[in-house]
């Protein structure tokens, strides 16, 4: 058996050299972030000549979040402070670099881009908890000269809006926590009237209007388990049409050409991403975009310009990061633009494979993902359980630098989409509802038996590491089943519920009602929430603990680490403790990274 060298730590956490690429509305220019002093920002070029390369931004205290072609000529981003994520709207001439300015400079605003208007060449429609930081009320930006103008203001419990195609705002969506309501208005003179309500379970997420901005598309689970594409009549609130449908999991989104007017893609994610097209013309062209590429290459469509003859591709695999590609629909010519990671070689990387396995309820099935190391008989192995953050997300296929770096060092890695992780359907959801370290634990620990059973785990080397809920799900695994795991790593995890409702963000506070009942409420349910918080058990906890957080992290807040650390130090158990004062919740600065992964490395080495 051939071996396969240990690569280098910073090959899998150090900044891609090129990433996030645009096309500028009419197609003359591509954008991309790219490190500068070891921070992501933005870079330009013509597309009829790649190589005359213009860096737009100098930001070395912290990497630019994400942006969009604001018109032709303008580029507009957002950048946080720290890690605090009350990001910021600046603005970038790609003719004059030292045209950067900020366009909210509200210290303790946030800021949201919800649409670029493409009737104009200046305005975009924002939202902004200026006014009061529990809601968000809906501006138009002037990305020229700064220039706000209120669009709709928010009565206090609306979380959501959406324009039409002439940029005005006509849907709304109000929510008390619990109940939830779409609001319609024919035009932005006339007051909001309700269409739709439902309550948090049933979800309907308007998209976008129809042409005639008469209909809106939405992904709804209304009167079913799975999310579909429908189509619904808005003035009457009625669902006229259901467009797409998939039997085993939930439609994720839809995208929509302007310029026809209609429909052209839509994806759901199976264990890897899946496509459907609307119209046969757009099947043959993706089709000839997956001969250009490789036809066993996984890819979407990232972005296009305006005339939609010029798209931007990204690939999709588990063992490249990916690379770039620019598709000319009128030549059918692809140019690969940037591989962003060319050290990164596919021979030297882990295959990730779809796993099943029951729950021990026996009527729950769990989909998640095994890597092994490269060259392994996948036996016998030191693993790590990785349970996702959120916890109402699902992980996917693809490529993770965290699952290449730890199977290069000899560890089998476990992921699973435990009861609670969306994608699967409404009934999946809800049987994660108030099990926080109940049944969802349970999913979590039934894993750990099942790679056990499997003879791929040595039982005395399973180490447990995850982010957020994932932190959670670490401490709770080393509380309530300490017998499973050899160590843990908790990055950024909740150790008690009561203090983290304490401590949300006020933006979050109009979803508190919703929250109680998926979770727990902190009064209803204080014997619960108080048995699953691992900081009341921490005399359970025998084994080594790492804990990494960022200092200013505004949803996991700094106090959920430092109690479960004091806590076990002053009961004598090893916890190593790394904290980031200019971080969130987690870590967005290269070196950062670096020091929490080599930590990581050093810890699992010591205790595995």
């Amino acid at each position: 058996m051939s071996t396969i060298r240990k690569i280098p730590l910073q090959d899998f956490f150090k900044l891609p050299e090129k990433t996030a690429f645009r096309i500028a509305p009419n197609g003359d220019y591509i954008s991309w972030l790219a490190p500068y002093e070891n921070r992501q920002n933005l870079h330009v070029a013509p597309v009829n000549d790649l190589q005359t390369v213009t860096r737009l931004t100098s930001e070395i205290d912290r990497g630019i979040h994400t942006y969009i072609w604001g018109n032709a000529d303008t580029l507009v981003y957002l950048k946080d402070d720290k890690g605090n994520e009350n990001f910021h709207v600046f603005s970038v001439n790609i003719n004059d670099p030292s045209s950067c300015k900020a366009l909210t400079p509200f210290p303790e605003a946030k800021v949201n881009i919800i649409d670029r208007l493409q009737h104009s060449d200046t305005d975009i429609l924002i939202s902004m908890n200026q006014r009061d930081p529990q809601i968000f009320d809906v501006y138009r930006l002037n990305i020229v000269d700064g220039t706000l103008e209120l669009a709709a203001e928010n009565p206090g419990n609306i979380s959501s809006w959406l324009a039409d195609h002439q940029g005005k705002i006509r849907v709304a969506q109000v929510t008390d926590g619990v109940s939830t309501s779409i609001l319609y208005r024919d035009d932005e003179s006339e007051p909001f009237r309700t269409v739709i309500s439902t309550n948090f379970k049933e979800e309907i997420i308007p998209t976008i209007f129809s042409a005639d901005n008469q209909h809106v598309y939405a992904i709804s689970n209304q009167g079913r388990d799975k999310k579909v594409l429908v189509k619904i009549d808005i003035s009457k609130g009625e669902e006229v049409e259901i467009l797409y449908a998939h039997d085993e999991v939930d439609i994720y989104g839809a995208t929509y050409s302007r310029k026809r007017g209609e429909l052209f893609w839509l994806y759901y994610v199976t264990w890897k991403v899946q496509n459907h097209f609307f119209k046969e013309s757009d099947r043959r062209h993706y089709e000839n975009m997956q001969a250009a590429i490789g036809e066993h290459v996984e890819f979407y469509l990232s972005d296009w310009n305006q005339d939609e003859d010029l798209y931007l591709l990204r690939t999709l695999t588990d063992k490249l990061p990916g690379r770039y590609y620019l598709y000319d629909l009128n030549t059918e010519k692809t140019t690969m633009l940037a591989d962003l990671k060319p050290y990164i070689k596919e021979e030297e990387m882990a295959s990730v494979q779809p796993i099943v396995y029951q729950s021990r309820d026996g009527e729950t099935t769990i989909h998640g993902y095994l890597t092994l190391p490269v060259n392994s008989d996948g036996k016998n192995l030191p693993a790590v359980i990785h349970p996702h953050g959120g916890p109402w997300v699902r992980d996917i296929w693809g490529f993770n630098p965290v699952l290449q770096f730890l199977a290069n060092r000899g560890y089998a890695v476990l992921q699973m989409n435990y009861r609670g992780s969306t994608g699967y359907g409404k009934k999946f959801l809800e049987k994660g509802y108030k099990q926080w370290g109940l049944a969802m634990q349970d999913d979590i620990s039934d894993g750990v038996k099942w790679l056990i059973e499997e003879g791929i785990a040595d039982p005395k080397r399973v180490a447990i590491y995850g982010g957020s809920y994932g932190g959670y799900a670490t401490l709770a695994g080393l509380t309530f089943t300490p017998e499973l795991y050899a160590c843990g790593i908790d990055f950024v995890g909740v150790s008690n519920i009561f203090t983290f409702f304490q401590s949300i963000p006020p933006y979050w506070k109009p979803f508190l009602e919703m929250m109680y009942e998926m979770v727990g409420h902190p009064e209803k349910d204080a014997e619960q929430l108080r048995a699953t918080s691992p900081v009341f058990h921490v005399e359970n906890i025998k084994a080594p603990l790492f804990v990494a957080q960022g200092a200013q992290d505004p949803r996991v807040k700094k106090a959920e680490s430092d109690q479960i650390v004091e806590a076990l130090r002053a009961r004598g158990v090893d916890v190593q403790y790394m904290v980031k004062e200019n971080e969130g919740h987690g870590f967005h600065n290269q070196e950062n990274r670096m020091d929490f992964y080599q930590a990581m490395e050093t810890f699992l080495e010591k205790y595995l």
